[in-house]
């Protein structure tokens, strides 16, 4: 079968006196049969292709199934007498979420299981399901959840009474699908937020419970098209923040949850630059910001004069502080320090850091925990350490465990290693990796290797452990993380140095790492693949025009490809908030910045890896029409032979099939067309149970 060729119509787009030719533009239009046909097309085609892989594919995927634990229990979490939970039985796609009613933790054992939601019940109408937000009310009788069918981020508000089962008349549509829901203390009202026909989150309401929809009262509204708006409660339960966001700039009001009608207090008026974030302490106002602190400082201001502000610990520009955790006994802070996270306890107005024993690891504080507790759950985990579950004792400072999540079939993290790697970038800049490998993977030569990137939004590739890496570890390949610029690793700088006017960073610091990993030993270009989604499929994507002679595989999966086009069309969700992140083409400067690196705009009649490229029909962050036309262009001017696929979800979003199952299907076809690209032998051995 021959790969789809999409029809060409001239389209120019003419600014700043130039002119960009896209030929592809028809395929923007969803209502079009021609479009739905084309991408129809091409997921035969890809069908065609993967068709000789079906039985690596399906090895790979009962390997990962085999490392699927029988049940997955997380650790439970106190809220007066409730501990609340989730767990995941291997045969179930969805997780079920519990809660038991105990006295302490140790008595959990006896206690009775209440559920409380069962997702795969849910999923059994519909083969699209995705619940966000979850919120109990103060007296634990009913739960409010966020639903969705169709991938977009428009949700719907269920209430659902705990005790008989059954959901109340109550149904509120267009919700955002995260950050967006919180109750007031009372249980009489549910805050929320819904989103515009951009899907832009801006409109904050107050619900009334047993009343209808359309009497709901509109609390708040940000109108400025570059914000957003969510809400948060704090841990001491006794506030509502109501957050408007951009990428540079914050404001935050209160209101008080005790006093559902009252109106809403502001902290601090929005200046351009400033970000802040806040907590409830005491009879105090925690306020950390960045203003006059790159790497951000805490403040507090008692309640009844906030413009009153008593420095709280003094700046330390090696601690990056991200957030804030108060408990009754004690104030925990996170963030980062040389590249790794970080939790400190606030002791005679220091930061005492939690340490911990391996040279790489992720470490945060478990959210939605009760401002009461004496014990504070700590989650860790590294390249080798499967997720941890530690209680630290606020009142000793002692932390010991108390859950290591399962790991099915046979583990011994001794035959693994892993380290931290660097590589210098083309400005001198050392850019960290993080590897895992079986142990002698490098004994013979160059390895298999697949290169990870990221590097937006000041977001952090951080070490993970994955169950569902062992059975390609054990083939011999080795997984590396490339924290590059645009990501937040080394502090708040490496964030500002990877977006707008210094975006090019990011693919230079990847390229950078590319080599490194070649020049090192770890592997060869012909070995080589490069994955990333979303904004990371603009880095692989960019990268595949700049230096795809490094990489024998390119995976980029829900790619932001064709960045000036989106960028210029407002009409698209999230276009105006992304103009901090990417800059807005309508100003020349950042045009022509955007276009000498947006991947579309930049395909050229050269040669080019192997490239599987994934998108999804309802997608809102993305749309599916980036990647298509991509692919229609690299088709018409790519001189190799190599093998360009992409897959369609025609009734899924950003995130792709929902379901574990799913996830690790679609993990498995990925994994079977890099390593056949590769020349890895995909016979797997299935590990056998404990």
């Amino acid at each position: 079968m021959k790969p789809p060729i999409a029809k060409r119509i001239p389209h120019p787009h003419e600014l700043h006196g130039d002119v960009r030719e896209d030929d592809y533009y028809w395929l923007k239009d969803p209502n079009n049969p021609q479009v739905i046909q084309y991408l129809e097309e091409e997921n035969r085609y890809y069908d065609e292709i993967m068709r000789p892989l079906e039985k690596q594919t399906e090895q790979i995927y009962q390997s990962m199934v085999d490392r699927v634990p029988d049940s997955e229990v997380k650790i439970p979490v106190q809220h007066g007498t409730f501990f609340y939970y989730s767990r995941l039985d291997k045969s179930k796609q969805y997780p079920i979420y519990a809660r038991k009613q105990a006295e302490s933790r140790e008595l959990l054992s006896e206690a009775p299981e209440e559920v409380i939601l069962n997702l795969n019940e849910l999923a059994e109408e519909d083969d699209y399901l995705s619940v966000t937000v979850q919120r109990i009310n103060t007296d634990h009788t009913h739960l409010a959840y966020l639903e969705n069918r169709d991938g977009t981020d428009r949700y719907t508000i269920h209430i659902k009474d705990i005790s008989t089962g059954k959901l109340l008349p109550d149904r509120i549509p267009n919700v955002f699908l995260y950050g967006s829901m919180e109750w007031s203390r009372c249980g009489d009202f549910i805050f929320y937020i819904t989103v515009d026909e951009n899907q832009r989150p801006c409109q904050l309401w107050r619900h009334r419970i047993g009343s209808d929809v359309e009497s709901d009262k509109l609390v708040f509204e940000e109108k400025d098209e570059t914000f957003t708006l969510y809400v948060s409660k704090s841990q001491s339960g006794k506030f509502i923040f109501v957050h408007s966001m951009s990428k540079t700039t914050s404001e935050v009001q209160l209101l008080d949850a005790d006093s559902a009608l009252s109106p809403l207090q502001l902290v601090d008026g929005r200046r351009d630059g400033i970000l802040y974030d806040v907590e409830h302490w005491e009879n105090d106002l925690l306020i950390l910001t960045n203003e006059d602190a790159l790497n951000f400082q805490l403040f507090r201001s008692p309640l009844d004069n906030l413009k009153s502000r008593k420095n709280v610990i003094e700046y330390d520009e090696e601690h990056y502080l991200q957030a804030m955790y108060p408990f009754r006994d004690k104030l925990l802070l996170a963030g980062r320090k040389n590249g790794l996270t970080q939790i400190w306890v606030m002791q005679d107005d220091k930061l005492e850091p939690i340490e911990w024993d391996e040279p790489l690891y992720t470490v945060s504080v478990l959210s939605d925990q009760d401002y009461e507790a004496a014990e504070v759950l700590l989650q860790y985990e590294s390249l080798l350490t499967p997720k941890t579950t530690y209680g630290l004792d606020l009142l000793t400072g002692e932390k010991h465990r108390l859950q290591v999540a399962p790991v099915s079939g046979e583990y011994d993290r001794t035959d693994y290693r892993q380290e931290q790697l660097w590589a210098t970038s083309e400005d001198g800049v050392n850019v960290p990796m993080t590897a895992v490998y079986l142990e002698g993977a490098l004994d013979n030569g160059p390895a298999p290797l697949i290169l990870y990137g990221y590097g937006s939004y000041g977001a952090n590739s951080d070490p993970h452990f994955d169950p569902y890496r062992l059975p390609l570890l054990d083939k011999g390949v080795v997984f590396v993380t490339a924290q590059v610029r645009g990501g937040s690793e080394m502090g708040r700088s490496w964030y500002e140095d990877g977006k707008m006017q210094h975006k090019r960073n990011t693919f230079t610091d990847f390229i950078a790492a590319a080599k490194h990993l070649i020049d090192e030993g770890y592997t060869s270009s012909s070995k080589m693949a490069a994955r990333g989604g979303s904004a990371g499929g603009l880095l692989v994507g960019a990268v595949a025009n700049m230096a795809g002679e490094l990489f024998e595989v390119v995976v980029p999966a829900v790619p932001f490809v064709d960045v000036v086009t989106t960028m210029l069309d407002t009409t698209i969700p999230l276009t105006t908030l992304e103009w901090d992140e990417w800059g807005n083409p309508q100003d020349r400067e950042d045009y022509f910045y955007m276009k000498s690196y947006s991947p579309y705009d930049n395909v050229e009649a050269k040669d080019y890896p192997h490239l599987f490229i994934t998108t999804g029909l309802n997608d809102p962050r993305v749309g599916y029409w980036e990647p298509a036309k991509w692919v229609a262009r690299l088709r018409a001017l790519k001189t190799d032979d190599n093998v360009l696929v992409m897959k369609t979800n025609m009734g899924a979003g950003h995130f792709g099939k929902l379901g574990r199952f799913n996830h690790l299907k679609e993990a498995a076809e990925c994994y079977a067309f890099i390593l056949d690209r590769l020349g890895v032998s995909i016979e797997l051995t299935i590990p056998s149970p404990r």
